[in-house]
Order: C-alpha cells, then sequence, then structure tokens
C-alpha cells in the first residue's frame, strides 16, 4: 500500500490478514509501517478468539478502537511505533473527535469474507478523525478488490504472500478531497504523478484531471463528480490517456458525504493503479465491440440485446438478463436463453408478460448493488435469496447500470458450473455496465414516445390472476417485435357471483398507443358490465354500444366466456373473434362452433347469440388472439392446427408451462400475441342454493321468514338458525320499505358458513347508522345484521344491488357412538 495514502490517514502500521479457503485462521499476509516501531503484529488470529481482528470479522463492520479498547485488546502498550512527523499539509480534516487509536475492517462482507485491515495510529497524534476513518474504509474496499484479483490467481490465498511482501495490495496510488460546489479538489502528489501532470501544473480544478478521462468512461466517471445522493461507496475502474499517448487503467474508490443542509457536499476517495486489474487483449476488444454496437441501437429492446449477446459468449455464462428500472419494478427486457425452465421457479410466478417483472423490495442482494452502484460478483456457494440463487448457481454478477448519476437498469450474469472470477472480471463489467447504462438512457431519450406507450399497455393489463375455486388461469402477452408501435390485444380473468368467473379476450384494431388507450377502456369496461350481474351477450352488448359512442375510427374484436365452476356450463360469445379451443381430458382437442357477432363498435344495434359449452374436468379452455396463428407467412387454419397439435402434446397439469410452449415458436412476430388458458378442475364441495321470490304482501317477511325456516331444516342448521333469521328479517324489511319493484331472496351453503343474499330494483348503497337515539323506532336493522355476521355488504348489479351477510356454522361434532344393547336370549358373543 502507497505511504503516502498511510500518511494523509495517519496511519503508523498496517496489516493485512487473509483467510485460506480451508481454514479458521486469519493469517498476517503483509505489512506495511509508516515508522520504524518495536510493534509487530500477531501472525496469526484464530476467528473465534477475542480480538480486534476476530471480532470484526464475525461482526462484518469496521471496529474502530479507543485508547481504552486498545488497552482491553492488549493491542499496543509499550510497543508503540516512535512518532514520526505529520505531513506538513493535510487533505483532510484530521481533528480527532472520539480518540479513536486503531482500526479492524473485514474485507470482502458478509457472505464472502476474504481476510482484515488492521491500522494503528501513529504515536504522538490523538487518533482517526472521522475523514481518515471514511478513507480507511474506501482502502478496505481497495483492499478486498487486490484480494480477489490475488485469490483468482491462485488457488490457497494462504500461501501466497510472504510477510512483509506487496503482493497483494496495489503499491502506487494517493487520497483526494472533491468540493461538489465549486469543483476545487485537493489531490495527492500520487494521485498527480498518475495522470501524469506536475504538481505545479494543477490548479486545483476537478475539470483538469477529466480531461485525461478515456472518452467511453466518461459518462461513468462523470456520475460519480455530479453524485445524486449522499453516503454511498462508488467503485469503479477507468482508463485515463496520459500526455504521452499511454494508456493506463486507474481504480477509483470513494463516498459523497452530505453537508449540514442534507445534500451532497464533499466526495472522498482513493485513486490508484489497477494495471493488475487490466482487463486482457481479448477483453479489450470486447469492451470496443460492444462500444460499436450500442452505438447503433435506438430501442430499450435493442440495447439489452446487444448487452446479452455481447457478454454470454466470451464469459461462457449460462444466463443472461437486462432489466429496466420503473420506479419499485424490475421490467425484464431480454432474458438469455428465453425458455422459463432456464430460470428460478419464483420467476415464473411473475410470468404475466413476455418477460417477468418483479419488485426490486423482494431482491435485497440486488437492491443493495443498486443503491452501492458498483458491481457485485457472488461466488458458488453464497446464500442469496431464492430469485437469485438459482440464476448463478456456480456464481452470479450483478451489473447495476449507471446513467446520469442514477441506475436506469440491471443485468444479471450468471453460471451453473463453478465460475472463478477472475482480475479482469470486476473491471470489464465495470465498462461494460457504464456503457450499457447509457445506452440504455439515450434510447429512453430517443424512443420516449413508444416506451411511453408500452408502458402505458402494461399498465392497462392485469399485473396478476385471481385465485379461482376449481379452476387454474394463466395468461402470457407478447409484443410485436417488428415495428415500434404497441398493440391493443388484451386478456381479463374476472371473478363473478356464485362461484362464476369470466375469460376474456381481445384485440383492438392499429398498433398504437390510441390503440393501447382503447384496450384498457374496452377491459375497464366490461369488467364493471360483467361485474354488474349482466348475461354474457349484453355484457358484450354494452361494450359495443360503449365503443360506438366513442369518437374513435377503431374497433375491436373479442371473445367472452362466463364459465360456472360449480357445473362445468359456459356460455360464450364472440364478437369478430377467435373462438375458445378446448384441450380434453383424453388429450383430444376440439374447437366448438360458436356462432359470432360483428366487431365491437362497427354496427350500434349488433346482436351477440350465445352458445352452451360443457367442460368436463381436467378440461383446457384456451382463448388466443390472432397474433399467435395468423401471419404474413402462415395461414390462419395452419396455425390453428398446429395450436391444436401443442395443446394436444401438453401436460395440462400446469396450465403456465402450457401458455409457455404456445408462445415459444413466436419469435420474430409482426403483430401481438396474448393467451389466455383455464384449466376447469370442478369443485369438490359444492354449495347448496336455495332461492325466493319475495311478493309485497303484508306478511311478506313472514313467509321468508318460513321459506328460511324449512330450508335451514334440510340443510341441518339448528343452531344459527335464529341469527340467520333475524338477518333475513332485517334485510326484507329493508328492501320492501326502502325499494320497488322485485325482490329475491337467495340462501347459499358453503362449508362452514351460510350467506344470506337479498336482491332488490335500487340502485342505492345501504348506509348503516352510526348513532341511534334511544326513542327512534328504526334504524337499527343494518347495526344488527352486522353485529350477528362474519362479514356484509352491497354490491352492484343490474337495474338495482346485492346485501348480502355470511354467517358462520359452528364446527359439526358427530355423535360417538354409543354402548351396543345387551344381546338377547340365544344371541352369540361378539368375537
Amino acid at each position: 500500500m502507497d505511504s503516502q495514502i498511510l500518511a494523509t490517514c495517519g496511519v503508523g502500521l498496517a496489516a493485512v490478514y487473509v483467510l485460506p479457503e480451508s481454514g479458521r485462521d486469519l493469517r498476517l499476509a503483509e505489512v506495511v509501517e509508516v515508522s520504524d516501531g518495536r510493534y509487530r503484529p500477531a501472525t496469526a488470529y484464530a476467528l473465534d478468539s477475542h480480538s480486534p481482528v476476530a471480532d470484526a470479522c464475525r461482526l462484518s463492520v469496521p471496529l474502530w478502537l479507543t485508547a481504552e479498547d486498545v488497552a482491553r485488546y492488549g493491542l499496543r502498550g509499550d510497543d508503540a511505533p516512535a512518532p514520526v512527523p505529520a505531513p506538513a499539509e493535510s487533505l483532510v480534516d484530521a481533528s480527532p473527535t472520539d480518540r479513536v487509536r486503531a482500526g479492524a475492517l473485514p474485507l470482502g462482507g458478509e457472505g464472502r469474507l476474504l481476510g482484515c485491515l488492521l491500522v494503528v495510529s501513529r504515536a504522538g497524534e490523538h487518533g482517526f478523525s472521522t475523514d481518515q476513518r471514511t478513507l480507511l474504509e474506501l482502502c478496505a474496499a481497495r483492499a478486498a478488490s487486490g484480494l480477489e484479483a490475488a485469490a483468482a490467481r491462485v488457488t490457497d490465498r494462504a500461501e501466497t504472500a510472504p510477510r512483509c511482501r506487496s503482493a497483494l495490495l496495489p503499491t502506487r496510488g494517493g487520497c483526494f478531497v472533491l468540493a461538489l460546489g465549486t469543483g476545487h479538489m485537493d489531490v495527492d502528489t500520487a494521485v498527480l504523478d498518475l495522470f501524469g501532470i506536475p504538481p505545479e501544473n494543477f490548479d486545483g480544478d476537478v475539470s483538469a484531471l477529466l480531461e485525461y478521462t478515456h472518452p467511453d468512461d466518461a459518462p461513468a466517471l462523470m456520475s460519480i463528480v455530479e453524485p445524486q445522493q449522499t453516503e454511498s461507496d462508488q467503485h469503479l475502474t477507468f482508463r485515463i490517456r496520459r500526455r504521452n499517448g499511454e494508456l493506463r487503467w486507474l481504480g477509483l474508490h470513494c463516498r459523497v458525504l452530505a453537508g449540514p443542509d442534507g445534500r451532497p457536499q464533499r466526495v472522498l476517495g482513493l485513486v490508484g493503479d489497477a494495471s493488475s486489474l487490466r482487463p486482457a487483449s481479448d477483453d479489450v476488444s470486447l469492451v470496443q465491440r460492444l462500444s460499436a454496437a450500442l452505438s447503433g441501437t435506438t430501442t430499450i429492446r435493442d440495447v439489452s440485446r446487444v448487452v446479452v449477446e455481447s457478454l454470454r459468449g466470451p464469459l461462457k455464462a449460462d444466463r443472461v438478463a437486462v432489466a429496466e428500472l420503473e420506479g419499485d419494478h424490475l421490467v425484464v427486457t431480454v432474458l438469455e436463453p428465453p425458455e422459463p425452465d432456464a430460470w428460478p421457479r419464483s420467476w415464473r410466478a411473475q410470468w404475466r408478460s413476455e418477460w417477468p417483472d418483479a419488485s426490486r423490495h423482494a431482491l435485497p442482494t440486488l437492491q443493495n448493488a443498486l443503491r452501492e452502484g458498483h458491481v457485485s460478483l457472488w461466488p458458488a456457494g453464497t446464500e442469496l435469496e431464492p430469485h437469485l440463487k438459482g440464476v448463478g448457481p456456480g456464481g452470479l454478477a450483478i451489473l447495476p447500470l449507471p446513467a446520469d448519476g442514477r441506475m436506469v437498469g440491471v443485468c444479471l450474469v450468471g453460471w451453473d458450473a463453478e465460475h472463478r472470477f477472475g482480475p479482469a472480471d470486476r473491471s470489464l463489467l465495470t465498462a461494460a455496465a457504464g456503457m450499457a447504462g447509457q445506452a440504455l438512457a439515450r434510447a429512453h431519450a430517443q424512443d420516449a414516445g413508444h416506451e411511453l406507450a408500452t408502458m402505458l399497455q402494461r399498465s392497462l393489463l392485469p399485473r396478476t390472476l385471481p385465485e379461482l375455486p376449481g379452476g387454474v388461469a394463466a395468461a402470457r402477452y407478447l409484443p410485436a417485435t417488428a415495428g415500434l408501435e404497441v398493440g391493443g390485444d388484451w386478456y381479463d380473468v374476472i371473478p363473478l357471483s356464485d362461484n362464476r368467473v369470466a375469460l376474456v379476450i381481445g384485440d383492438v384494431q392499429g398498433h398504437s398507443a390510441g390503440a393501447a388507450t382503447i384496450m384498457g377502456q374496452m377491459r375497464t369496461a366490461i369488467r364493471a358490465y360483467a361485474v354488474e350481474g349482466h348475461p354474457p351477450d349484453v355484457v358484450v352488448a354494452h361494450a359495443n354500444q360503449l365503443l360506438v359512442s366513442m369518437e374513435t375510427d377503431l374497433f375491436a374484436t373479442c371473445t367472452y366466456v362466463d364459465l360456472d365452476m360449480e357445473e362445468g356450463t359456459a356460455w360464450a360469445v364472440r364478437a369478430g373473434h377467435l373462438p375458445p379451443l378446448l384441450r380434453l381430458p383424453d388429450a383430444t382437442t376440439d374447437e366448438p362452433e360458436i356462432e359470432g357477432g360483428p366487431p365491437l363498435g362497427v354496427i350500434a344495434d349488433g346482436e351477440f347469440p350465445m352458445t352452451q359449452l360443457s367442460l368436463a374436468p381436467g378440461t383446457l379452455i384456451t382463448l388466443l388472439t390472432d397474433g399467435l396463428v395468423e401471419s404474413a407467412t402462415l395461414h390462419l387454419d395452419d396455425g390453428m392446427r398446429a395450436v391444436r397439435e401443442l395443446l394436444a402434446s401438453a401436460d395440462p397439469a400446469d396450465p403456465g408451462q402450457v401458455a409457455d410452449h404456445l408462445v415459444a415458436s413466436t419469435l420474430q412476430r409482426h403483430d401481438d400475441v396474448a393467451v389466455l388458458i383455464l384449466r376447469y378442475d370442478g369443485m369438490r364441495a359444492r354449495p347448496i342454493r336455495a332461492r325466493w321470490a319475495v311478493w309485497r304482501l303484508p306478511d311478506a317477511v313472514m313467509h321468508a321468514r318460513r321459506f328460511t325456516a324449512r330450508t335451514l331444516r334440510d340443510w341441518s342448521v339448528e343452531e344459527e338458525s335464529d341469527a340467520v333469521l333475524l338477518v333475513v328479517s332485517e334485510l326484507v324489511t329493508n328492501a320492501i320499505a326502502h325499494t320497488q319493484g322485485e325482490v329475491r331472496l337467495a340462501l347459499t351453503l358453503t362449508g362452514d358458513r351460510v350467506r344470506v343474499a337479498v336482491n332488490d330494483a335500487s340502485p342505492r348503497t345501504p348506509v348503516k347508522t352510526e348513532n341511534v337515539d334511544w326513542e327512534a323506532t328504526g334504524g337499527r336493522g343494518l347495526l344488527l345484521v352486522a353485529a350477528m355476521s362474519a362479514a356484509w355488504g352491497s354490491i352492484p348489479l343490474s337495474g338495482g344491488k346485492q346485501v348480502w351477510c355470511d354467517i358462520t356454522l359452528s364446527p359439526r361434532v358427530e355423535p360417538a357412538p354409543g354402548p351396543l344393547p345387551p344381546p338377547g336370549p340365544g344371541a352369540v358373543p361378539p368375537q
């Protein structure tokens, strides 16, 4: 380690301990002394010992020791090194704050411990200041990089370095302090020597150093010079071109410190020679090819594809993924390989579109890498969260993609077999990440309209599908790869009352942001009409009238299926769209003939007839758009035949995997593709229902109670019958007293509860009175309903509403068998 750095940090002695791959002792590998002292550090520390080195490694945090701590550990005593004169000028504030005399800083961090850096302050000084401790922590990060490089060159780290040989740490470098408000920079002469600048020619302006930076590395370096957040450590390997034309690799470790107002004020850092970490000639050519390829990209997809193709082959990686950051979500843009089976199972739950997307809060390792802003390398055997563990079981590299002082995305590179990260891997990946981040930001700026439309389309599709009683649904959506405009394909799964579900798939004419907007309006309208309780033909007719009334020339097609999950009966309606396909339990397929109506938005009074279907348990019902089965080179009949063949050979146990197989062959797409699959299983315990039409007579409530009492006796519900009868009385009374028109009572027994539902013709939602005067003659009905039921509510229906409540039943205990009667005369006793 360069003595200039130690002098600036007030260090009298520094010792590096390394941890062998097989062993429990930290062994001394390197000692650097600024003064001639009598103190010599121990040659080894056991990890379970009571020492600052072992304690820091076990806790995975730096330990700063005061004079009292030093005495307790027995670290210095009378063997302190002799005083040496302090430098005439110091770059950092050297005034001590808490008389810290020594420090133990773990190298590598939790899960990948490499060793420990032990530092002792110079004799005659009061200790390390806050700025000096910050620089020493950066020295520890720099030492960890050196240990990673050494570990890649040898098998056993403990046998590499003699005691006082500077083989693990870079030997050239210095410190700097950058004032962000003015751009003034104080640097050690060692830093100026690396740049080839005579000290007398440096005026203290940071721009004088930036002029030497290689153009490809300048954007990444500028993101550090103009930071957006504080208390963040940055690590960067970059190139400079000296005056004599020499190309040199430098390593930068720095931390951004906040001022009194909380905004970034200063940058403290180290600059060192990174020639030992520079890429090989092949890696340099890889970076050059990547730079040339990215220069011609114009879209996010193009940038992602170039990054994947440039990294996977040369690095011999098994998986590469590129994802954008959209708020708190990671939206994957390209995966290689593209098959879902090649990625962790936890990713498949998020595979609602062409690629998965997930919250970055579910990936703490990745989130920390994005926060720190530098490449993270995780060797084989590291314990990571399930979302990442399966990406690279043999080794995982996380590359945050920086641009304009922020992170715009991330790239994951994973290996199946054990991958030993070499000394050039970090610098190569860092350079690639910087170029990819800038290319992503440029693509966003050049293609802002398309990105806005794509984000609009993605946000209008359902993020997850609901869990259904008696079935499992899966969907896939793939945007077109030819052209930049987005389409209007959509799908939806809508749970309805009485264990029914509506399946919808559709396509709006054209490829534009307008088509995506109409798609969102159609999906919302159909969902609203369906939830209101309209039959399928009325739902589609209302959506048609709505689209006709809009000021647009676009039309839409759709297929709507209303499926009873109890009985397996479905009613299907087509509006100019493809019919559903059935995969029967015996592995045969069927394309049912469903009478169709016109596309939506063409004829205001169009008719949309319904066709009944019967599904047996184990049947797959598949809805799709024409982008899957029709193109300029594929006839519709041939495409439908190919889909039926895939369905016949598919395993219905996993509808998501079936959907993956259907869309796997559509690589070059001139149209969007949407697929919605539901496996109908049937319900093991079917609800029991009973209905009653309430006549508006003076004794209507009495008749409703009698009907309810008879039904409860048939259902063997006795203990809760009084509560049910009370609820029926209140709901029927309210419906008759406050509404006009038809009133219907429905009772449903499901498992451990009874649902009471009363339908009326008034759309007005009932309001529960909060305070009822004791002299009042009404207003207590809904209070009683809420008190007697586990839950209650009101939902709108076509031309009215339904008020419902659930009453929980007590567990039924089967009577224990009684004693057998005594045997009669001549009876044979039981054996």
